[in-house]
């Protein structure tokens, strides 16, 4: 599993019996991957696509053999506003419409 941007490992362990990767970026924003058996250790600085960890098989609520739970959210974790991850990694063409 790679980090989507560059930022500190906040947590790296075991939440609620499954493993999760947690990453702070500058700015505020927090990334997390779940189920992620990790490679860091928090405090560790990592790079925008940094191995943090081995994504794990075989888990409740995933249809395929293996599959990734990403989450972003802004602000502090008990505050947190979460956004869709989706849309800090896809961008939207600009189109001009003209005058005429």
């Amino acid at each position: 599993m790679l980090a989507a941007a560059a930022g500190t490992v906040v947590f790296a362990g075991e939440l609620a019996g499954r493993p999760l990767v947690s990453v702070a970026h500058p700015g505020g924003l927090r990334t997390s991957y779940e189920p992620v058996r990790a490679s860091v250790r928090p405090g560790q600085l990592v790079g925008a696509g940094a191995v943090i960890g081995a994504l794990q098989p075989g888990h409740a609520g995933c249809a395929a053999s293996v599959c990734l739970h990403w989450g972003a959210m802004w602000g502090a974790a008990a505050r947190a506003d979460y956004v869709d991850p989706v849309a800090l990694v896809v961008t939207t063409p600009i189109r001009l419409k003209p005058l005429r």
